[in-house]
């Protein structure tokens, strides 16, 4: 399955009053972790895929993660990003946060390709994730990125 990974480091804004990751912030992390991945696998902006591919996004509809050890301000992360499946309208990521080598948090997501719902623009509707798009997401390994 596609990987792809970046560095980051931990901002003191991602952190609460004793310097360590404020857990919530590992849910931004790997959002970002997921549309770069995304944006490797197609070649283009998030802007320009959903352009191109006429759909509104691809939601979380469930997400967990585990927490073995603590980042702090200042730490450098190599966050692997990799899509572990791919249904006909949903595909499932992993997120592995290293720290010095080492595993410092796990992180799930099932994300879903929507577009508005024809009959009620308000809601949203899946549709099934283009065949272009789901030999792009299960080919081999990306160059790695930062930021």
């Amino acid at each position: 399955m596609l990987t792809n990974t970046r560095t980051t480091r931990i901002e003191w804004g991602d952190c609460d009053p004793a310097g360590i990751i404020f857990y919530a912030r590992y849910f931004d992390i790997f959002d970002v972790s997921t549309t770069r991945l995304i944006e490797h696998a197609l070649g283009m902006s998030k802007i320009a895929y959903l352009k191109a591919y006429d759909f509104l996004d691809h939601p979380l509809v469930e997400t967990r993660a585990r927490f073995l050890l603590p980042t702090r301000f200042g730490d450098e992360v190599a966050v692997e990003t990799a899509v572990a499946a791919c249904g006909r309208s949903s595909f499932k990521v992993e997120h592995r946060v290293m720290k010095d080598g080492a595993l410092a948090v796990e992180g799930f997501e099932t994300r879903v390709w929507v577009v508005r719902h024809p009959a009620e623009p308000r809601r949203l509707r899946a549709q099934p994730i283009p065949a272009d798009v789901v030999a792009r997401l299960t080919r081999a390994a990306v160059p790695s990125s930062s930021g």
